[in-house]
């Protein structure tokens, strides 16, 4: 819904006397109106904040402050942590919205941030305390995602230890990840993707913030990576509003309006 907007003019006699020409008078029972809360957009592994950009676009527009930072895909307990630090210097009632592997980071970082007022997931892990995020993918029949779909390639650390990354094979990028999109769309995607380091799979969640955060859950019913019967279990255990979708993976993506509407009514 658009945002209505009205032009305030004031001659310097108006501005002497108060009055503003096109508005109401007012009153001593005038209150300005309530600042909207800061829409927090945390994306998932084979991706970047790009992803956000239609959704954030419409939010924007309807006057919520909008912040999609960087997830450094590292590690559950690290991305939360991170995320967490960026949380504690943003001012003000905030909701967390997170699209896959962004869920699981989310569900951590909020704990024990007061100003955390709103939980939504688009197609995303909601884990609980101890769950992984290979056990949560795993847990009903339906995903594309194996060891066949994925590259793994080594990478260097600063112990020295080394470890690896995984990437969506861009054969299989546009039928496990957004089938729904233009296959030109799909393989630029394919090309500028940022994997996620494959230990993340197999690392347990901590407590879960969803158990003391109202929640909304946006579950995408042709997902190939999450299967939908894996989303509906995660948002009914969370005690999520559900909202579903005829969307891939990326439902953000193909469906910016329908989770600019989802994440609108948890903001408010």
């Amino acid at each position: 819904m658009p945002t209505t907007r009205r032009t305030l003019i004031a001659g310097s006699a108006a501005v002497a006397t108060g009055a503003l020409i096109g508005a109401p008078a007012a009153t001593a029972h005038s209150r300005p109106a309530t600042p909207k809360p800061t829409v927090v957009l945390v994306h998932g592994a084979f991706a970047d904040a790009s992803g956000w950009t239609d959704t954030a676009r419409i939010l924007q527009r309807d006057g919520y402050p909008v912040l999609a930072p960087a997830n450094p895909l590292r590690s559950v307990s690290a991305d939360a942590a991170y995320l967490a630090s960026i949380l504690a210097s943003v001012p003000g009632p905030l909701v967390l919205v997170a699209h896959s592997y962004g869920g699981m980071v989310i569900t951590n970082a909020a704990v024990g941030n007061p100003n955390v007022k709103a939980l939504v997931y688009v197609a995303a892990f909601a884990p609980e305390q101890g769950e992984t995020l290979q056990g949560l993918q795993l847990k009903f029949p339906g995903s594309k995602l194996g060891e066949a779909a994925l590259d793994f390639r080594p990478y260097p650390t600063a112990d020295g230890a080394g470890s690896v990354d995984g990437y969506v094979k861009t054969s299989v990028f546009r039928d496990v990840f957004a089938a729904d999109l233009p296959r030109a769309t799909t393989d630029l995607m394919a090309a500028t993707q940022r994997p996620g380091d494959v230990h993340t799979l197999g690392e347990p969640s901590g407590a879960p913030a969803w158990k003391h955060i109202p929640t909304w859950y946006l579950v995408a019913r042709h997902d190939n990576l999450i299967p939908a019967a894996a989303q509906r279990f995660m948002a009914q255990r969370a005690g999520a509003r559900i909202t579903e979708v005829n969307a891939s993976h990326v439902a953000m993506i193909s469906q910016p309006r329908v989770t600019a509407d989802v994440i609108k009514h948890a903001a408010r």
